[in-house]
């Protein structure tokens, strides 16, 4: 969305226009919506504005839920917003920690910003673009004076001075735009990672960045936590000064729906041996692999390495956690393809969820090459240890 387009929406007539069309899902209701309207005379900056946010509310359900139908969106910032039920955990932090006021640099389109209001935070909303800052004034606007919204550099808002007890980031790690964007090095985010690990020494802070972050650029000192949602790593958190919780270095949340379960610890946990397959394999959530404790989710479940270097688990004990997908193995069948179909037809099994770690496979191409044929229903789970290929029939574990 461009500023043109962005007028022509935030009038009484485009406003109202966006609610009566609702959601927009397909790429044949886009074509058809975009014929009708204009077919009734509306402009094409107008029509162009209102179907693209028809269609992003659509898209923006997944991680704003109702919500989203009385929001605005860019394409981009949707697709780097954080979803309304982790805000909701990082304002938390937040209050937990006493703070009462909070400076959300580089707010993109409010998703943060809503949560910290709604636990009632005092807060001040920062974005570059203005397009973008003013996307963040609409979707906040219902927060009324216990949030501003301003256009401008995260780092003119600290020099100015700003009266708040702590600062939320979300660098800007993508090239400028509404649309398509693509990843920039941390040296070239806005505001720059130097910047910010600068302002996290003097300041209480929560930085969100992309899970894959070189651990090598993690400060000591910080609270380093990574969270999954729903199965999917989504983003590493680094908290400072009041918000970093005594003792903690390395966290892992688990989000799945309504449910949160966190390990934590002071430092890296070292991993437990090798051992030989056994009844059970465990795959550790990815949350809990990037904080590196999957050491201590083995000694848990009693469990060992399949493979040093292959974030699978081996045990021989009837033990599940919150922090692993557990199966139990049926059997090892052969890694070759043409064999592995022979075996699963011979099976009956015609469902198969397939899992890989530590080998080139793709799972669509092998499916197809698969033509699986029956009623049943099974895992496969395609790894290694150490040179030799295993194919493991197994079954998921509650």
């Amino acid at each position: 969305m461009d500023s043109r387009e962005l007028t022509a929406l935030l009038t009484p007539e485009g406003l109202r226009l966006l609610d009566e069309l609702g959601p927009v899902a397909s790429a044949d209701d886009v074509a058809r919506t975009v014929s009708r309207l204009r077919a009734a005379g509306h402009s094409p900056d107008l029509v162009s504005a209102v179907v693209g946010q028809a269609r992003l509310r659509a898209r923006a359900e997944a991680k704003f839920g109702p919500f989203a139908d009385r929001m605005l969106f860019t394409r981009a910032g949707l697709e780097q917003a954080t979803r309304l039920s982790i805000g909701g955990r990082h304002a938390a932090r937040f209050r937990a920690a006493g703070m009462t006021s909070v400076a959300d640099l580089g707010c993109g389109i409010g998703g943060d910003a809503m949560g910290f209001a709604a636990l009632g935070l005092r807060v001040v909303a920062v974005d570059a673009d203005d397009v973008t800052a003013a996307i963040a004034a609409y979707n906040l606007a219902p927060f009324g004076s216990d949030v501003a919204v301003r256009q401008g550099l995260a780092e003119d808002v600290v020099e100015e001075g700003v009266d708040v007890d702590a600062y939320w980031l979300d660098p800007a790690r993508r090239t400028a735009g509404h649309t398509e964007t693509s990843r920039t090095r941390p040296e070239d985010w806005s505001p720059s990672l130097d910047w910010v690990f600068d302002l996290a020494a003097r300041h209480p802070i929560g930085v969100k960045l992309g899970p894959g972050l070189d651990r090598a650029l993690i400060p000591d000192g910080v609270e380093a936590q990574w969270v999954s949602a729903d199965g999917s790593t989504i983003e590493l958190v680094l908290w400072s000064g009041a918000l970093a919780r005594p003792g903690v270095r390395r966290a892992a949340l688990v989000v799945r729906g309504e449910s949160a379960m966190e390990l934590t610890a002071a430092t890296d946990a070292a991993d437990e041996p090798v051992r030989p397959l056994g009844e059970f394999v465990h795959e550790p959530d990815g949350a809990v692999i990037r904080a590196r404790l999957i050491g201590d989710v083995a000694r848990s479940l009693q469990a060992g390495m399949l493979d040093e270097h292959i974030a699978y688990l081996t045990s021989d004990a009837a033990l599940t956690s919150p922090f692993v997908s557990s199966f139990r193995v049926r059997e090892q069948l052969p890694a070759d393809t043409k064999k592995l179909a022979k075996a699963l037809r011979e099976r009956g099994i015609g469902r198969l969820e397939i899992k890989k770690r530590g080998v080139d496979v793709d799972p669509a191409a092998l499916r197809k090459a698969l033509s699986l044929k029956g009623d049943a229903s099974a895992t496969l789970l395609l790894t290694r240890v150490g040179s030799k290929r295993l194919a493991l029939l197994a079954d998921r574990v509650g």
